[in-house]
C-alpha cells in the first residue's frame, strides 16, 4: 500500500532577504522556520532543505539497515546513524556522508560492512537522491 506525506512552505520576500516556514503536514509535529543565511552560512536556530533531507536520509537509512539485517536473522541491539549534507551556493548538494556505528552480536566485519553498503544502495532516500555524486558511507561494528 502507497503513502504520501505531505509538508507545506510558505515564503516572503525574496531569496536573500527572505524567510520562509516549513510544516511538517502529515505528522503535524512542527512547523519550523526557513532562509538562506541558514542554509548558505550558519544555522542560527533556523533549519534548511540540507538538514531536513539529513533528517530523512539518516532515518531512512537506519530503517533500512536494521531491515536488512533482521532479514538475515541478526538482532540490532543499537544502530546510530549521522548523515551530513554539504550545499555549495551555485553548485547545489555536493556530497552526502553517512556515518554509522551499531552494536550487532554475533555479526563478523565483512557481514557488517556489506549489509552497510546494501542499506546505503537500497534505502529509498539513497536512490532519489541518487543525483548527488558523492554520498560515502563510513560504517563502525562496535564491540
Amino acid at each position: 500500500m502507497a503513502t504520501t506525506r505531505t509538508a507545506t512552505t510558505h515564503w516572503e520576500g525574496n531569496l536573500l532577504q527572505g524567510k520562509g516556514t516549513v510544516a511538517l503536514e502529515s505528522s503535524k509535529i512542527g512547523t519550523y522556520d526557513v532562509n538562506w543565511p541558514a542554509r548558505a552560512e550558519q544555522p542560527g536556530g533556523v533549519t534548511s532543505p540540507e538538514e531536513l533531507i539529513a533528517a530523512a536520509h539518516s532515518s531512512c537509512y537506519s530503517m533500512a539497515f536494521s531491515h536488512g539485517l533482521a532479514g538475515k536473522g541478526h538482532t540490532v541491539e543499537a544502530l546510530d546513524t549521522r548523515a551530513d549534507v554539504t550545499f555549495q551556493p551555485g553548485e547545489g548538494i555536493t556530497g552526502i556522508v553517512l556515518t554509522v556505528k551499531a552494536r550487532v552480536p554475533g555479526l563478523s566485519e565483512a557481514d557488517f560492512q556489506a549489509a552497510a553498503e546494501d542499506a546505503k544502495k537500497n534505502c529509498p532516500v539513497s536512490q532519489a537522491l541518487a543525483g548527488v555524486k558523492n554520498i560515502t558511507l563510513h560504517a563502525e561494528l562496535l564491540g
